[in-house]
């Protein structure tokens, strides 16, 4: 991975983050390439957040995955900070080749440089193959997780 460069996405990354969401069974339903200004707008807010870290691998100049980092300041657990990791994608062409243990690693790392205690993501339940990718990584299916659309 030593031509890995993992660094904040910046504007010109949108369209190639927003591919990588959509090359998915679920993410094609739900994303719209052809139309990026909610994107762009949804990175100002994230840009705006010092606890909101949207992050891309980059090799060779071209944006082969993604994954969003978010640091939670909270009073439960006395007073634990969280990071959520969100939205890990890696290019069709690089999976299987360890640059998605490289990004979520890279985010665990950073939790803890961040002051965090506790990492916590959540997956599709259809996606098994990423379940057995998680806890190879050493994070256990300990809750339930609920999703309410709005």
């Amino acid at each position: 991975m030593d031509d890995l460069l993992i660094r904040p996405a910046e504007t010109d990354d949108v369209p190639a983050i927003v591919a990588l969401y959509a090359d998915d069974p679920l993410g094609a339903h739900r994303e719209t390439p052809d139309d990026l200004a909610p994107y762009l707008a949804a990175l100002k807010r994230l840009t705006d957040d010092p606890n909101q870290h949207l992050m891309v691998a980059e090799r060779s100049g071209r944006v082969v995955g993604t994954l969003q980092l978010s640091v939670i300041p909270g009073l439960s657990r006395r007073g634990t900070t969280r990071s959520v990791i969100e939205g890990v994608r890696v290019h069709s062409a690089e999976r299987g080749g360890g640059l998605g243990s490289h990004l979520v690693r890279w985010a665990i790392e950073e939790s803890g440089r961040q002051g965090c205690q506790l990492v916590q993501l959540t997956s599709d339940a259809t996606r098994t193959d990423t379940r057995r990718f998680y806890e190879r990584l050493g994070f256990t299916a300990s809750h339930i997780g609920f999703k309410f659309q709005l």
